[in-house]
């Protein structure tokens, strides 16, 4: 069962990517235009980037910053988000400046941060981590208030040690928190990575990206925008959801 519902997922995404791409060449041919160029001319750039090595190399740099920036934003979002929700006292402290940094503008803190510590990557890294964060951080603390104070007392009771705790009482109800701030999160990170390297580096899918502008080249804007979204649901296809699903399995045996 479980794998004809796999099956017809894929079916599914197979279809409605196909049908987004037959209306996008019908849309091109009726209105031939620079601005907007035809499926096969976009192929025909991502082909020719592969080929030079330009593709490959700047993926793997907004790869790189992305994945650096979602680490660091969801392990301190996550310590702080439960802290707050499970310490009232620190909740109410802390609050504001959760709010603060929940409404400050993303381009305003990448500015900052390349103004304070200069064009490199600790800046670039820092200020996308630091855009992040207070979102893990309400998603977490929201978390932390619905854990069961009752399967606490019960580890008490039978003496676990803080790992297990840990492991078998605090993170199994705070998984699926953690999926969402981890979903919510990849898609908003790589959004801001682009703009960090737009501003402030010499290379990645936001630089390049930059630098086709400069030429109008929408065929080349889209071959590297689409190529990096395509790495990202396959990110989610592969990794994502496979260790969701395997996280929530108690879930489903006890049902």
């Amino acid at each position: 069962m479980s794998n004809q519902r796999s099956l017809a997922a894929a079916l599914y995404v197979t279809g409605s990517l196909a049908a987004f791409v037959m209306v996008w060449a019908v849309a091109a041919w009726l209105w031939p235009s620079r601005a907007l160029p035809s499926p096969a001319a976009v192929l025909g750039i991502f082909i020719s980037e592969t080929k030079s090595g330009d593709m490959p190399y700047h993926l793997s740099m907004t790869l790189m910053r992305v994945a650096a920036s979602f680490t660091l934003a969801m392990v301190l979002g996550s310590v702080i988000g439960v802290l707050l929700g499970m310490r009232q006292r620190l909740d109410h402290f802390f609050n504001p400046w959760v709010i603060l940094f929940l409404n400050l503008p993303a381009l305003v803190v990448i500015v900052l941060a390349y103004i304070w510590f200069g064009l490199n990557e600790i800046a670039a890294i820092g200020a996308v981590a630091l855009n992040k964060i207070p979102n893990v951080i309400v998603t977490m603390r929201e978390g932390a208030r619905t854990l069961d104070p009752r399967l606490s007392d019960l580890a008490a009771v039978y003496r676990f040690s803080q790992w297990e705790r840990f492991r078998h009482v605090l993170l199994p109800q705070l998984e699926p928190f953690l999926a969402a701030a981890s979903r919510s999160g990849m898609a908003l990170i790589w959004k801001i990575v682009l703009v960090v390297e737009l501003l402030g580096r010499s290379n990645g899918v936001g630089f390049q990206i930059y630098v086709f502008f400069q030429t109008f080249d929408v065929a080349a804007i889209l071959a590297y925008a689409l190529a990096f979204v395509a790495i990202m649901l396959l990110i989610e296809l592969i990794v994502v959801q496979p260790l969701e699903r395997h996280a929530t399995r108690w879930r489903r045996q006890a049902a």
